[in-house]
């Protein structure tokens, strides 16, 4: 199986769930992804860096395939502001904190993200859909195969098992009640570390890849 497959879906939509599947299947994933070496191998890339930057991925990645994860506003509302609040002190750390990648592609995602904005609502759920916007009008002008769904809905492993082109696909229940280790968890030969023993790539050069 060579095909390599990059997940849109912003956080809390199911991207550990999917990847748990993945791996399942076969494929090499990684859960996020800040070193050339795991944007180059894994097959399955999903969060950080893919659902900021699918474009760039696109463009050294042409014959990829993208898969968008929908979720119901009334679920992720709840979901992504315990995830936010959770994450806020390190995205705002300006000496430390998480990784340049990581800050760039929440920022732009959410921008001007604050503790006051976490607990409003309509500023998410106006990123979400302003998000979602922007990866349909990228599906739609490329080429590329992709496949919107909603990890909810009853036939989504059978349309996810046509689109992978795999007999069948079972999708696990992961971080439920807002636990965000799941990944952190797995233990799997093909699981690919998202860090080079805890570095990373500098943000500029993440994707200087030679194919």
């Amino acid at each position: 199986m060579n095909e390599k497959y990059f997940v849109l879906g912003l956080p809390r939509t199911g991207t550990t769930s999917l990847c748990v599947a993945s791996l399942k299947v076969g494929l090499k994933t990684a859960h996020t992804a800040y070193t050339q070496n795991a944007i180059k191998h894994a097959q399955l890339i999903a969060d950080t860096p893919v659902f900021n930057d699918y474009d760039k991925l696109y463009q050294l990645f042409p014959n990829a395939r993208f898969i968008y994860l929908e979720r119901e506003m009334p679920l992720w509302l709840p979901s992504i502001r315990r995830l936010l609040i959770r994450m806020l002190p390190k995205l705002i750390d300006k000496r430390g904190g998480f990784n340049d990648t990581l800050k760039r592609c929440y920022f732009s995602t959410f921008p001007e993200l604050d503790a006051e904005k976490i607990e409003d609502d309509s500023y998410l759920a106006r990123c979400y859909y302003n998000h979602k916007a922007r990866v349909t009008e990228f599906l739609s002008n490329s080429s590329s195969a992709n496949l919107i769904i909603n990890l909810s809905d009853p036939e989504s492993s059978k349309r996810l098992a046509n689109f992978m082109n795999v007999s069948n696909i079972n999708i696990p229940h992961l971080n439920k009640k807002g636990k965000v280790t799941a990944w952190n968890e797995i233990r799997h030969p093909l699981k690919i570390e998202s860090t080079r023993t805890g570095k990373v790539d500098k943000d500029s050069l993440l994707y200087s890849i030679d194919k």
